[in-house]
């Protein structure tokens, strides 16, 4: 079954964009069914979005893909990795958009052929047009050929990753500011579990682009240009700067953790404070109820005229002293 035919029989068309670019030249939209005669004239670059598994098997089919690159970029991944092939290097990305104050993960595949670069998004809303239109503005780059347009395309991957960080360092400081201020309950040690689980997954799904940027800049490959390594390697450290920020978004929801117990340690001390010192003032009145409650037959100050003032006094006086003292000290 041929592409267009495939496209057809789908619920929506997984193309985005079918452009080959020549030096020169306007760029050009090519037809999927007519890819082999314009292979070797110049650039050419297809965008896909949630295309089907017979979609995929026809495209690879007029790229001349092998069989084990086919199943490979059929397969879903949850990690990112890298593959190099006799013809192709497939890149595979996790991609982050944060969406109600939590991440949203897809995958976006970048095949880099000698004259061809096939961009493959899963789950991932945001496209690439930006970029392509800002590329297409300078002929000059797109003349560098499919590693340097995949070096752009990781560069912008890594601008998305940074907006995700950004979006959820605004959550963690919300969460700081509260732990702070109004210390913590059982629902929000619930929430910032799931804040410190997120940023966990979102290190975890970075993490590897640091590996795969560095061998792309490192590693002998017959698909990347000696010319070109140096802007994975740019790549690399920005992803490393993203990885060491979510790192520091986690330390920093650990950190509001240990600082809302202690103040809510505080608080309670503060509270045992009160009570105590509130216990002691009112024992002197206890005591002395106690002592005269218990009707012993000789009790001469009973008799006397001054009995009751002067042992309401004395017990106001003492509990007056305890009070000063407990407030001097801090206690009330």
């Amino acid at each position: 079954m041929s592409i267009e035919a495939v496209s057809e029989n789908a619920e929506a068309n997984p193309v985005i964009a079918s452009v080959l670019y020549q030096s020169g030249q306007a760029p050009l939209e090519v037809a999927l069914d007519r890819l082999e005669a314009f292979r070797g004239k110049g650039l050419l670059w297809i965008g896909l979005h949630d295309p089907s598994t017979e979609f995929i098997r026809a495209l690879c089919a007029q790229l001349d893909v092998s069989p084990r690159a086919i199943e490979e970029i059929i397969e879903p991944h949850r990690r990112p990795k890298i593959i190099e092939y006799d013809r192709l290097v497939q890149i595979v990305a996790v991609t982050i958009e944060v969406s109600g104050h939590k991440p949203v993960f897809g995958e976006t595949q970048y095949l880099i052929g000698s004259d061809f670069l096939v961009t493959i998004r899963r789950g991932a809303m945001a496209g690439h047009r930006q970029l392509r239109e800002h590329l297409e503005s300078q002929p000059d780059m797109l003349a560098r050929g499919s590693d340097y347009v995949a070096s752009a395309l990781l560069d912008l991957l890594v601008d998305r990753y940074v907006t995700a960080a950004t979006q959820m360092e605004s959550v963690v400081e919300k969460v700081e500011q509260r732990f702070l201020l109004h210390g913590f309950h059982a629902h929000d040690v619930r929430r910032l579990y799931r804040q410190r689980r997120d940023l966990l997954r979102m290190h975890t799904a970075i993490a590897p682009m640091v590996e795969i940027c560095r061998r792309l800049a490192n590693v002998d490959m017959k698909l990347i240009d000696a010319d070109c390594r140096p802007y994975f390697g740019q790549v690399a450290d920005r992803v490393a700067r993203v990885t060491e920020f979510l790192g520091s978004l986690r330390e920093a929801l650990a950190f509001a953790f240990e600082a809302g117990l202690m103040i809510g340690q505080a608080q309670q001390t503060d509270i045992a404070k009160r009570l105590a010192s509130w216990a002691a003032i009112l024992a002197v009145p206890t005591a002395v109820a106690g002592i005269y409650g218990m009707n012993f037959k000789d009790m001469p100050e009973l008799n006397w005229h001054y009995g009751y003032p002067v042992i309401m006094g004395a017990t106001f006086a003492v509990c007056g002293i305890l009070f000063w003292r407990f407030r001097k000290s801090g206690w009330l």
